[in-house]
């Protein structure tokens, strides 16, 4: 596979993922039980996709499942207790946590204008602090920051596999986060709707998209891995707007707007240069 496809496969991918949240508003269930729902049925899809799963227990494979346990985990829970503008746009300060890690993992550089971002996109993410400051969506938005840094360190530990089969981190996180919260299913509500949006989260929202992402970090950098799926946090909102009605606070979108603009403008922009003196 070559880079253009792998990037199409990130675009194809952010599209599915930003149904999450939709989704998620959809399930009428405990956060912990959404995300083990989906869970056992995004590991039977890529099961089925692997068909022999190399689990070699090494410790980036080990440190990549459970950083992904724990991106889904929290994300589904922020989407519980804080706007889905706000989950998915605070998780996409991951950027900033990949710049901060990536020198001591990865060893690669992060450089003087990755700082100069890394400053705005923290400054756009305090601003979400100041709409509507009642314990539950400060919890929310306390939760959606977590998950942004699992995220991070979800892609570092994904990206040092990418000579042998990150795919395998991917379903072994599917499996520990099914483990942890099959208990909380069986006292859930099994109605047509919330099954519904667990078996759409678990194939086309989870599943199929991760199946996509795990084959395409193979071919890209990094942060172009997590950056070229800047879509995802665009449309999420746009989707839970029009079915639900739920928009951002004011504060809340001036703090993603200069989040998102941060992290694009930096990365986006050298991509396009290299791309274009590559061609010439």
């Amino acid at each position: 596979m070559n880079r253009k496809i792998a990037i199409l496969f990130l675009i194809i991918t952010a599209i599915l993922w930003s149904l999450g949240g939709l989704l998620i508003k959809l399930v009428n269930w405990n956060p912990i039980a959404i995300a083990a729902g989906r869970s056992i049925i995004s590991a039977l899809l890529m099961l089925a996709y692997v068909r022999k799963p190399k689990f070699n227990w090494s410790r980036d494979q080990i440190l990549a499942a459970l950083f992904y346990f724990g991106t889904v985990t929290l994300f589904v829970t922020a989407n519980k207790f804080t706007t889905a503008a706000n989950a998915i746009l605070l998780q996409y300060g991951a950027p900033v946590y990949v710049a901060i890690f990536a020198p001591l993992i990865l060893k690669e550089k992060t450089k003087t204008a990755d700082w100069i971002a890394i400053a705005f996109a923290l400054f756009g993410m305090t601003l979400f602090f100041f709409d509507e400051l009642e314990v539950k969506n400060l919890f929310g938005i306390v939760i959606a920051v977590a998950s942004g840094v699992s995220f991070a360190l979800y892609i570092i530990f994904m990206r040092k596999q990418k000579d042998a089969s990150p795919i395998d981190s991917t379903l072994l996180g599917n499996i520990l986060t099914a483990l942890v919260g099959l208990p909380f299913i069986f006292s859930q509500s099994f109605e047509f709707q919330n099954v519904l949006g667990i078996v759409l989260l678990g194939t086309v929202q989870l599943g199929l998209s991760y199946i996509l992402y795990s084959i395409a970090i193979k071919y890209v950098e990094a942060l172009e891995a997590i950056l070229i799926p800047i879509i995802e946090p665009i449309l999420n909102p746009i989707w839970v707007f029009l079915a639900f009605g739920e928009k951002p606070g004011s504060w809340a979108l001036l703090g993603g707007i200069i989040v998102l603009s941060s992290v694009t403008l930096r990365y986006s922009v050298p991509l396009l240069v290299r791309n274009f003196n590559t061609t010439k």
